[in-house]
């Protein structure tokens, strides 16, 4: 009798959790796959990125780049080396190809965002609880200003340049609605972004990665620079009125 208990009590965790266990496997199998990949072909950083710009330089490039960018997180690849890479590939010579780069960063790292909210939302129930009095660890402050006002708290933590996925997972796990964190994490990155693909289009990312020193457009570089600037100037002024 007792041993029928535990069946059926195995048979029912299984069925409440089978979802869950199943896009674990899938995920864990995503991973291998890419570290097989990875290793088996004996890839470093560098030449990843020479096959991803090569990759890219293709008439359907911005399309692969978005996808690429919206499945990072559950590859665990570097948001700064693909957004560099943007502006190198797509946002050299003028402007509007600056601006369209932009535009392509933000499509893509938006529905990498996404991607890990939903991660983080279907993963982790019941990971943080409520805070306790006095607790004061910046997870669990964050987290209960997160419950208490969703779009001002995701905001700042874009603005003072909080790590973007740990920000993505954890509005995920405390269930935020959707609509204000992608509002306010399409908001907060772009001075970020701007900046970023700025300093990607002034270089020859493929010189970059070989080690050589890359030719610099000192226009471009000067305006990445001073939104990187203002951006700083206003991720201090949220911490002053964060401490006030």
């Amino acid at each position: 009798m007792e041993a029928e208990r535990t069946l059926v009590t195995k048979q029912s965790f299984f069925q409440q959790h089978s979802q869950k266990i199943i896009a674990a496997i899938f995920w864990l199998l995503l991973i291998g796959t890419y570290t097989y990949y990875y290793q088996s072909n004996n890839l470093t950083t560098e030449t990843a990125i020479l096959e991803i710009v090569d990759l890219l330089s293709s008439p359907w490039g911005p399309l692969l780049y978005i996808l690429i960018y919206a499945a990072r997180p559950l590859i665990f690849f570097s948001a700064a080396v693909l957004t560099i890479a943007s502006g190198s590939i797509f946002g050299a010579g003028s402007y509007l190809n600056l601006a369209l780069a932009v535009l392509y960063t933000i499509i893509g790292s938006n529905l990498s965002a996404t991607v890990a909210y939903l991660v983080g939302r279907f993963f982790g129930e019941g990971v943080l609880t409520e805070g306790k009095e006095g607790e004061t660890t910046i997870v669990q402050r964050y987290a209960d200003r997160m419950r208490n006002n969703s779009f001002e708290t995701i905001l700042i933590m874009r603005f003072i340049f909080l790590p973007y996925d740990l920000v993505n997972y954890l509005a995920g796990i405390l269930r935020i609605d959707w609509k204000s964190f992608i509002l306010a994490t399409i908001l907060g990155s772009i001075p970020g972004t701007i900046a970023f693909v700025s300093f990607g289009a002034s270089i020859d990312v493929k010189q970059l990665a070989r080690g050589e020193t890359p030719d610099f457009d000192p226009w471009v570089l000067l305006f990445g620079a001073l939104i990187l600037v203002v951006s700083i100037v206003i991720s201090r002024l949220v911490k002053r009125r964060e401490t006030v």
